[in-house]
């Protein structure tokens, strides 16, 4: 505050200048004026608040909004403090004059209302006189008089019953009893009828608000089945103008609209890569498009609906030759074709890891018990595809003599002798059928075990063959299948050419060539399949490519595709169609 005498500036809450002690003519109604002049009268702060579909929702702070009111509220008070300030100072003195408030406003700080009325002393004299007359006195339950009071029209009714109860000087009166419980009946009649219209409009609100609303998809939208990278997919076509994008929601992903449609290409295999439980033939799938601007706002498109096939995990059984099988021997290989990458379960245990990574070729030993039938569930479950299942049986018939091979006996091998180890009733007597040497039955009697060697004696597929006898019991046979093929090492120096001469000739000596195994040469490039299970081809072998067919049968880890030259070695094996037949065991590519 600048002082007015000396011009040093003081704060204002001071009464006096600091220099010259002059008096600062500052009063409190002007100070608040100034403060009140520096209240921000502006637009209150407002939170922005943006839903996902870009829509802008703007709320203005309701602490703001409670200071605002606040304040007006004081100011009101102030001003009708002043006004009754104001009139008080400018009423008459004398008696006759009486002031009457009336409050306009119930709430607290509300407005109030000043009326003065002007009344003469005889008046007033009167009014006393006339309220002295109205002053009545009552009788209470003794017959002794209770206190006066004046006399009220409304509750002091002569022809209703009333009983009173005074307290102190002035007293107070209770309405009757058939007053009180009407007024109680009436309370509650309300308040069950505010409950019943509460509860309706509760259950009508949630009935409105829970109710599913029906989904429209979108019938403009073009759906059609396509491939992607080899593998099934869904093309849609999207309508809209051109130059606005459609956001996916599923997709995480936008697209712009170009031709008057926005081309979304979906993997059908994007909707289950991530599915956990048991997959369906088919799965009902949705998109969900919208509309964004160029402001970001997105408006919500009818929904796309439409249905994709999951195919199967491939699976070929490829031995045995049938799901349901005979066999006679202990171990028994079942040789499955896959998805390289499959996962493969058989009765429960993880097989994956003997899945050939470049073939998906697996062989798998299996213990055949002599119970009947064995079991084995295969379960297959390949990238993009659901789970595929075989159950392959494998019946040996129940044995009265038990006759088994050792665990781990060999199913393959390069040797042309392996030694076999077996075990059956202690005391019973056992005949080796197959080719052997050195038969062990030292321990026979005693423990029921016994050895021999068992000899090859060609190539491929050998079937080793053990009866086991005891008096009284039914004999027990077993058989083992061994493929024996020599290392490629001894393998192909034996092979023959064949040329024009040869050719001729194992043509004429099939029989004889067959019967020990005679290796041979086959070059030249594939001209047909024959069939695909085994494998057969057929192949030209003469030097211009156009003669001398030769069918050959793959037993090499090497599937031949059709066109393509190779180097192949074979053993002699039959004829078919007039043309040599030879087993490969080994291939080479050029």
């Amino acid at each position: 505050m600048k002082c007015p005498e000396c011009g040093q500036w003081n704060r204002a809450s001071m009464p006096h200048c600091m220099r010259c002690g002059a008096k600062l003519n500052i009063d409190a109604a002007s100070r608040l004026e100034w403060k009140e002049s520096l209240r921000d009268e502006g637009q209150s702060t407002a939170y922005i608040r943006v839903d996902e579909f870009g829509t802008e929702d703007r709320t203005p702070d309701s602490r703001d909004v409670l200071a605002k009111e606040m304040q007006e509220l004081k100011v009101r008070k102030r001003e009708g403090e002043a006004r009754k300030a104001a009139m008080l100072s400018n009423a008459p003195k004398d008696r006759g004059v009486q002031i009457e408030e009336t409050r306009t406003d119930p709430e607290p700080g509300g407005g109030t209302t000043l009326r003065m009325r002007r009344v003469s002393p005889a008046g007033l004299a009167a009014e006393r006189e006339a309220e002295v007359r109205h002053r009545v006195r009552y009788m209470d339950d003794t017959g002794s008089f209770i206190e006066p009071r004046s006399y009220d029209p409304v509750y002091d009714n002569p022809q209703e019953d009333h009983h009173y109860s005074f307290s102190g000087s002035l007293g107070r009166k209770l309405p009757s009893r058939a007053r009180r419980r009407k007024r109680f009946l009436k309370i509650l009649l309300t308040l069950l009828l505010t409950a019943v219209i509460g509860a309706g409009g509760y259950f009508t609100w949630k009935y409105f608000t829970e109710r599913t609303p029906e989904i429209v998809y979108n019938a403009t939208a073009s759906v059609t089945a396509t491939m992607m990278d080899d593998l099934a997919a869904h093309t849609i076509l999207i309508p809209g103008e051109d130059g606005t994008q459609i956001y996916i929601r599923e997709l995480h992903s936008s697209y712009v609209v170009s031709g008057g449609f926005a081309t979304v290409q979906v993997a059908d295999h994007t909707w289950y890569d991530n599915y956990e439980g048991t997959l369906e033939e088919t799965m009902d799938v949705t998109l969900t498009p919208f509309l964004k601007t160029a402001a970001g706002k997105q408006t919500p498109l009818d929904p796309i609906r439409y249905t994709i096939f999951i195919p199967l995990s491939p699976i070929t059984l490829d031995s045995p030759d049938s799901l349901r099988t005979e066999v006679a021997t202990t171990m028994s290989t079942i040789q499955i074709t896959v998805r390289p990458g499959s996962r493969v379960l058989v009765n429960g245990v993880d097989c994956s890891d003997t899945v050939s990574s470049e073939t998906g070729v697996m062989s798998y030993n299996a213990t055949v018990q002599p119970i009947g039938d064995n079991v084995f569930n295969i379960v297959v479950r390949s990238q993009y595809c659901r789970d595929n299942s075989i159950a392959v049986t494998l019946y040996r018939a129940p044995q009265e003599i038990p006759l088994d091979l050792a665990v781990g006996t060999y199913g393959t091998t390069y040797q042309r002798v392996m030694k076999v180890s077996a075990t059956t009733l202690p005391g019973a007597y056992v005949e080796v059928s197959s080719p052997y040497t050195d038969l062990d039955i030292t321990n026979l009697d005693a423990t029921g075990k016994f050895t021999f060697n068992a000899v090859f004696d060609h190539i491929g597929n050998n079937t080793i063959s053990i009866t086991a006898s005891y008096p009284g019991r039914k004999p027990s046979v077993v058989e083992h299948t061994v493929y024996y093929v020599p290392p490629a090492s001894e393998y192909t120096i034996k092979a023959w050419p064949l040329s024009a001469e040869g050719y001729s000739e194992l043509l004429s000596n099939m029989a004889y060539r067959a019967s020990y195994g005679q290796v041979y040469v086959i070059t030249g490039v594939v001209q047909y399949a024959v069939s695909e299970k085994p494998q057969m081809v057929v192949i030209n072998t003469s030097e211009d490519g156009k003669s001398q067919p030769v069918l050959v049968q793959n037993f090499s880890k090497t599937t031949w595709q059709v066109g393509q030259y190779y180097r192949l070695y074979g053993d002699a094996y039959n004829t078919y169609n007039s043309m040599p037949w030879l087993n490969v065991r080994y291939t080479y590519t050029k």
